[in-house]
């Protein structure tokens, strides 16, 4: 290569450098700082009404798992901390298989329609995203409350004699999530099943394949990567869901999400707020890094 060229390549990265420098500054300013000051503040005191006191401390990363007596101030596990975020993480995990079990066969039922009928299903599947997350989450807890739709009709068929009681505990919240994030599950799915070749099909029955086999070994890995995504943009807005645990919740089934807005918010303990706030991106870029790993893993072994 003369030197010509190798100005010319240099020239080209340079101004391709430039050219992006406006938004790499952007990213920054809007992601990256934002991040920093969360990170610093979770090696701080809490001040007495909120903020922080300039004062290097772990007590806020010791306070995630643990707690303080305040008579002889011996160390304990932080009961209460460790259940919120193992509800969190559980929750998060049942949402994620639950609209995968319900999304897969919907979005197969989408896919294998008429090129004109599946527009219209598509249309059906986004309508909740026309209508706000606290609107659709109100719209659950009407139905499922102790006087809502499901009981009423219920006890009028005669079914029940008093009302079931769901609102306000884990399983109102597990029915909200997957309610609410259903259609992320859906939409990534659909569109692998869309490119998916029904010919596979043809040859795995011919192979003398039953139906289970044929699901597992052929559908399931060719459309493995509509699968991790749905996933991937189930869980990450799950661990971390704020509105639909706090109304359907009752503020007595808190998860992560919730349990940071205490600490910012009646609790006045920023630290110990920012602190959960890095946990819980932990937490998420792990689980990233598992469904990543997972995926490349499983197509170098050319599954």
């Amino acid at each position: 290569m003369s030197p010509a060229e190798q100005a010319q390549i240099r020239r080209a990265a340079r101004n391709g450098w430039l050219l992006s420098a406006p938004a790499l500054v952007i990213l920054a300013l809007a992601a990256v700082g934002p991040l920093i000051i969360v990170v610093v503040y979770s090696f701080l005191l809490p001040g007495k009404y909120g903020n922080v006191v300039w004062g290097f401390s772990l007590d806020a990363w010791r306070g995630i798992l643990f707690t303080r007596d305040i008579f002889d101030g011996t160390l304990a596990w932080a009961d209460a901390n460790l259940t919120i975020f193992w509800r969190s993480v559980k929750l998060s995990i049942l949402t994620t298989v639950f609209t995968f079990v319900v999304g897969f066969p919907t979005a197969w039922f989408i896919a294998t329609r008429p090129p004109r009928g599946r527009a219209l299903w598509l249309f059906l599947i986004t309508i909740p995203f026309w209508t706000n997350l606290l609107i659709r989450t109100f719209a659950i807890n009407e139905i499922i409350r102790n006087e809502g739709l499901l009981n009423t009709t219920l006890m009028r068929l005669g079914l029940i004699s008093k009302p079931i009681e769901m609102i306000y505990t884990d399983g109102a919240v597990f029915v909200g999530m997957t309610y609410v994030y259903l259609p992320l599950m859906v939409l990534p799915l659909f569109a692998a099943i869309d490119r998916f070749d029904m010919r596979l099909l043809e040859a795995g029955y011919d192979l003398y394949a039953s139906r289970w086999q044929v699901l597992r070994r052929v559908i399931l890995p060719i459309v493995k990567p509509g699968i991790v995504a749905g996933s991937i943009l189930v869980f990450v807005p799950a661990l971390g869901a704020y509105v639909t645990p706090r109304i359907l919740g009752g503020g007595k089934n808190m998860m992560i999400g919730n349990f940071i807005e205490l600490q910012f918010g009646q609790g006045r303990n920023w630290p110990l707020g920012a602190s959960l706030s890095v946990t819980l991106l932990v937490i998420v870029t792990a689980a990233l890094l598992v469904y990543v790993r997972y995926a490349n893993g499983d197509d170098r072994n050319g599954r």
